[in-house]
């Protein structure tokens, strides 16, 4: 056969190492398309300028682009079958992406867990994206509900992998080099005065804004990913699904949490980890999101004294502003307004 439907439960084997088509390069015309989709306003990944200001050569990649893309090329061998995307973890961003380089995505199988249900396991993989001088600039772990073939039991012993927490302030890659004039020379620049220090563990912020999600944008994205996830594609396969319609890629819910974070978070500007994450329900066309974060951390950087490390959590709802209400019910659930819980890690200049 020349054609392949994907792989199903059955076909993933514990410690294969599946390399991934196609390698994209990423172009200004990604940056401009990815701005178009999200708003984002981070100073950062907008400005040549401010990039230039901060030691890069160039206008960097916004590092969820990065994520995205190398996230699209492991679909068609990972998740092209999947029921549910179901977390994140241990991901951490190494060198920029820069206009006109070129990147590659690699995997392994580093779990397999059949499910109760007989129809359905759960495969664990170690993704790695790098670039045309195999230079890693991103590595994470993703963990989805992939259907089997024919529904049948398993015998094999299930293999779940340890998982990685946060990553630690030691290992996250910092690109970035902070001049002493920042405060008063670029921070206006980024939209706030407010730096490292202006941030308190426990501090909640409520990003206010609201984005609808539109079903021409979300499908745009999913194919500016080269996601060929049949979920967020084939309305006719999703017709008699659970949900009867096409859902939006999580990815495009973690970029407009992002995007709508600025409002508070100005001078988080890059983010260097993406420490642990879950879809806790589906979003869908015509849904509005809003999201809040807390800090959960500051972080020293080793040897650093220009930059800090934020360690957030952002939580996504979907047509309900955040305001104080329980993520859970009583069942321990999440609420069917919560669409994303991330807990990741930004850079942030010192004052």
């Amino acid at each position: 056969m020349k054609t392949s439907a994907g792989r199903y439960f059955e076909d993933f084997r514990l410690g294969e190492h599946i390399v991934h088509a196609t390698p994209r390069t990423l172009t200004d015309g990604d940056i401009a398309l990815s701005t178009a989709l999200y708003g984002s306003r981070f100073a950062l990944t907008s400005g040549a300028t401010f990039a230039e200001a901060l030691g890069l050569r160039q206008l960097p990649v916004d590092p969820l682009l990065t994520f995205h893309v190398v996230f699209g090329k492991t679909v068609p061998d990972i998740s092209i079958n999947a029921v549910a995307n179901l977390g994140y973890a241990g991901g951490r961003f190494g060198v920029p992406v820069l206009p006109g380089d070129t990147v590659t995505a690699t995997s392994e199988v580093i779990g397999l867990k059949a499910n109760r249900d007989g129809r359905t396991g759960t495969v664990y993989v170690r993704s790695q994206g790098r670039n045309q001088r195999d230079e890693v600039v991103l590595d994470y772990v993703r963990w989805v509900m992939v259907n089997k073939a024919e529904p049948h039991e398993t015998a094999e012993a299930p293999v779940v992998p340890e998982l990685p927490g946060a990553v630690p302030a030691g290992d996250l890659h910092v690109p970035i080099t902070v001049p002493v004039d920042y405060a008063a020379r670029l921070a206006p620049l980024a939209g706030s005065a407010q730096l490292f220090e202006d941030y308190e563990v426990g501090e909640r912020i409520d990003h206010v804004d609201g984005m609808t999600v539109e079903e021409a944008e979300h499908m745009l994205a999913t194919r500016l990913y080269q996601n060929t996830a049949k979920v967020h594609f084939n309305q006719l396969a999703q017709a008699d699904s659970r949900f009867g319609r096409r859902l939006v890629y999580g990815g495009h819910i973690i970029s407009m949490a992002r995007a709508l974070s600025f409002n508070g978070l100005q001078n988080a500007l890059w983010v260097a980890a993406i420490n642990a994450g879950t879809h806790a329900n589906p979003t869908f066309a015509g849904d509005t999101i809003h999201a809040w974060s807390e800090v959960l951390e500051r972080l020293d950087l080793p040897g650093r004294t220009d930059v800090g490390a934020l360690r957030l959590r952002t939580v996504a709802t979907k047509n309900h502003p955040c305001g104080d209400f329980p993520l859970r019910g009583e069942d321990g659930r999440y609420r069917p307004e919560v669409v994303l819980d991330l807990d990741y890690t930004v850079l942030i200049p010192r004052g």
